[in-house]
């Protein structure tokens, strides 16, 4: 077996990615949306949605995973990057210039998505958390299990009526149907390494 080569300068660097509202407005006009056709459906404002594609206005995890459900599609539909993998490494090895990345206008949240595709019993994601970014304002749901390990900062988790400080090197893990959230309290940037099961993200 050959050893992983050691990334370069000259490892191919991802794509331009399109900005997540530009996705949102283009998706809803394939999908024959209206403005206010998508708006009432997920219970926003007209003038809300409408910022949220000229990327005016932040859109948390709650927010784009009702978009993506009217629009009939995963969250992880908005997941954009480079699939340039060699054949043979493509269901089992992401290299890190390959990754797929989803990031949350105005958050200062990146999530990069680190399992080569959704196929399998759970996924992997790299979040990044800019001091002060959030999940969301609210907790939210949805199906399965959540696991996390904080590779370095620091982050506030709330589960259900319960909150933790989490630190460096502490791992964590709850049900996803439980409300939750989670924010970097903190003046670094905070990495958090996720495992979800199933994939819904």
């Amino acid at each position: 077996m050959q050893p992983a080569p050691e990334p370069t300068d000259k490892d191919p660097q991802p794509a331009q990615l399109q900005p997540v509202g530009e996705q949102i407005r283009d998706l809803r006009k394939v999908r024959s949306f209206t403005l206010q056709g998508l708006a009432g459906k997920i219970g926003r404002s007209v003038g809300y949605l409408s910022q949220i594609e000229r990327n005016l206005s932040d859109v948390s995890i709650p927010v784009l995973n009702e978009i993506a459900v009217a629009l009939e599609v995963n969250i992880n539909w908005f997941f954009q990057g480079n699939a340039n993998a060699p054949p043979d490494e493509r269901d089992h090895v992401v290299r890190r210039a390959n990754r797929r990345k989803l990031e949350f206008a105005g958050t200062g949240m990146v999530e990069e998505l680190l399992s080569p595709n959704f196929s399998g019993t759970f996924e992997m994601i790299l979040g990044t958390f800019a001091p002060g970014a959030a999940t969301g304002s609210e907790k939210y749901t949805r199906p399965g299990e959540v696991g996390g390990f904080l590779v370095s900062g620091e982050l506030q988790l709330v589960v259900g009526e319960k909150q933790f400080r989490i630190f460096a090197g502490d791992a964590f893990t709850y049900p996803s149907t439980q409300p939750h959230r989670c924010w970097n309290s903190g003046e670094t940037q905070a990495i958090v390494l996720w495992v979800v099961a199933p994939p819904s993200y």
